[in-house]
């Protein structure tokens, strides 16, 4: 027998990721890339003044700071790992990195200030995480909606947020950046309000009743889950979103710089950050519906490699609690950055 046929087999990378996939119930849209030098990903404590973007100081400004330095995958940064990553996939709560951004260009412009008070009372709320699942109303600022829509996916925040800044004005935006098969349709009410009245329901407390007896086909056929119905990209144009703001591209420096750390205060770790050791940083945004787990970021390795993540997994029922989909998110994002750390991509 010869070396080559004694020789184990080199499983592909994309082969090895619909395993992982496969396993957990799911199939997946993939894309992931090494980016070039630039500004740096947050270090340390979520927020804080000091972190290598500088973008923790309480007036918004952005400090200067050091470039990165060359990824392995090489200088051009185009080493890439895509499985489906041209196919429309569904945005969900992915899409509020590209209204933060609108957000932080406004505030750079002089067009918002950051400091404006904003009143989320209970024709407000969504229920969830944040200012969304408050009991009483509340007074916050432009920048802590931008922070609560980042850090913990806050629905009402987001609404209200995408309501002062304009929802025409983040279609333009990613029209600018050239994200051309990226749609925006509204925030988080719009799609709630979509699913209500596909199940003909009149309030959420009506729809949560109605859900658990609604079959797999008919939660599968809701507007919000159909990428041809609702807020929509593709994985190639997130990553390249998050490109584009890692390398100060989307707008000015002090602009992608707050986007970026406010990335880096997301709470969620199940996905993405599951993935990898805990000296790997990632800054991310995850998204969420009914059979629908995503999140989208960037990894950053002690040694200066950079590399953008977009995954977007589906499974077969409409379950929003999926721990191992969820797992498996942060397992195919470590397999693909590896293959590109290693020169497979």
């Amino acid at each position: 027998m010869s070396l080559c046929e004694g020789a184990a087999r080199v499983i592909p990378v994309e082969e090895r990721v619909g395993a992982v996939f496969a396993a957990a119930g799911a199939e997946a849209r993939l894309h992931a890339v090494a980016i070039g030098p630039g500004p740096s990903v947050p270090n340390g404590p979520p927020g804080r003044a000091g972190s290598p973007d500088g973008a923790g100081s309480e007036d918004g400004r952005a400090s200067e700071d050091g470039a990165g330095s060359e990824d392995r995958a090489g200088s051009a940064g185009r080493a890439e790992i895509a499985i489906g990553a041209d196919e429309p996939v569904v945005l969900a709560s992915v899409f509020k990195v590209l209204l933060v951004l609108e957000f932080a260009r406004q505030v750079a412009a002089g067009q918002l200030d950051p400091r404006e008070r904003v009143w989320v009372t209970a024709d407000d709320r969504l229920g969830g995480w944040g200012t969304a699942g408050c009991l009483d109303d509340i007074e916050v600022s432009l920048r802590d909606l931008a922070h609560f829509a980042m850090s913990v996916s806050d629905n009402s925040a987001a609404d209200l947020l995408l309501a002062r800044v304009g929802t025409d004005t983040v279609r333009l935006l990613a029209a600018e950046l050239g994200l051309h098969r990226t749609r925006i349709l509204g925030g988080p009410r719009q799609s709630l309000e979509t699913m209500l009245a596909e199940v003909g329901a009149r309030d959420e407390r009506e729809f949560a009743a109605i859900y658990p007896s609604l079959t797999a086909e008919r939660l599968r056929g809701l507007s919000v889950l159909d990428p041809e119905r609702t807020s929509a990209s593709t994985p190639r144009e997130i990553t390249r979103l998050l490109e584009l703001i890692w390398r100060d591209e989307a707008g000015p420096p002090e602009a992608c710089a707050r986007v970026r750390e406010l990335m880096g205060r997301q709470v969620f770790r199940h996905r993405l950050v599951s993935g990898f050791p805990d000296e790997v940083r990632v800054a991310a945004k995850t998204g969420t519906l009914p059979g629908l787990h995503a999140e989208a970021g960037v990894v950053h390795y002690p040694d200066g490699g950079r590399y953008a993540v977009a995954v977007f997994a589906r499974t077969g029922d409409p379950v929003t609690n999926r721990t191992a989909v969820d797992s498996a998110i942060g397992a195919a994002a470590r397999i693909a950055v590896e293959a590109l750390r290693e020169g497979r991509g």
